[in-house]
């Protein structure tokens, strides 16, 4: 029996948990069974309690006190100990059938998933190649004002793709918090950050133009501006224009059609729907902690 559940993962702030709780809040709304998986060691606070949170087999506080390691460190030692004790999540999750929703919140530490093959092992057991059997997408956040620093918004983009390469899983990549740009930079400008390639850097060109002031060398403004700092760029863009892996959908949670647009486009990733059979208009719906509804 297939199952089906969708990782959400990206940076630090990008608004994962947020996220989860919108896509929650949608599936109920639209009577569909979920399953709320919290694998942030650190995450204390949910508009959602979790049906199943890896505090109950580790905290990062305890192995940042135990083990004497900074919160880097100490966040790979519970996913190494996780690793070591997949039946945590093989019995919370082997009972649930086709219908539900697997959300699974990964913590904001991009090196689990680009440096690392600890994310990408805890995938293979969850999917066709482990016990489990879980069609997975991933759904990539990057905050949506990094467009308005373009080196910075392709070095997320970048590290989009390397998620990609590494987890070798569909992937949805999403622009969150967009009304933090709303009425700041154009809708036309918005739409080419969707599908990014070199051209954006090369518009960016004569903004990062100094005027020619004489500038120190060692100032930030000087090296951020430099002719190496542009060419260490463009070589980034070109990467990813060569690639052309990476596109992004737009999210802001606060608009209901634009977590439903989301959501939709995980479903077809991972072909949610067409395993699923009629639903007769009587049939109770399970949300995964203990309500039930007609």
């Amino acid at each position: 029996m297939s199952k089906f559940g969708t990782l959400v993962m990206g940076p630090a702030g990008a608004g994962k948990t947020t996220l989860c709780s919108a896509l929650i809040q949608h599936l109920r709304l639209n009577k569909r069974s979920c399953f709320y998986v919290n694998l942030d060691p650190a995450a204390e606070d949910f508009s959602y309690e979790p049906d199943l949170d890896i505090k109950d087999l580790i905290s990062l506080e305890d192995v940042m006190e135990e083990m004497a390691l900074g919160p880097n460190g100490g966040l790979i030692s519970c996913f190494e100990f996780l690793l070591d004790n997949l039946d945590f999540l093989t019995n919370a999750l082997e009972p649930l059938s086709e219908e539900y929703m697997i959300i699974i919140d990964l913590p904001g530490q991009i090196e689990l998933y680009t440096h690392i093959p600890v994310i990408p092992t805890l995938v293979r057991h969850l999917t066709r190649y482990g016990s489990l059997n879980i069609s997975l997408c991933a759904a990539y956040l990057l905050e949506s004002t990094f467009v308005i620093d373009r080196a910075k918004f392709f070095a997320g983009t970048l590290s989009a793709m390397s998620a990609m390469i590494m987890l070798e899983i569909p992937h949805v990549n999403i622009l969150s918090k967009m009304d933090l740009v709303k009425g700041s930079v154009p809708k036309r400008q918005l739409k080419r950050f969707l599908d990014p390639d070199i051209t954006l850097l090369e518009d960016d060109k004569d903004d990062n133009q100094q005027g020619g002031r004489r500038l120190d060398p060692a100032s930030t403004e000087s090296v951020m501006g430099g002719g190496s700092f542009m060419r260490l760029n463009k070589a980034v863009a070109q990467l990813i224009d060569d690639f052309s892996m990476v596109s992004f959908l737009q999210l802001d949670v606060q608009e209901e059609d634009s977590v439903g647009g989301v959501l939709s486009y995980i479903d077809d990733a991972i072909q949610f729907h067409e395993a699923q059979e009629p639903r007769e208009p009587n049939d109770e719906i399970d949300y995964g902690d203990g309500m039930m509804m007609e």
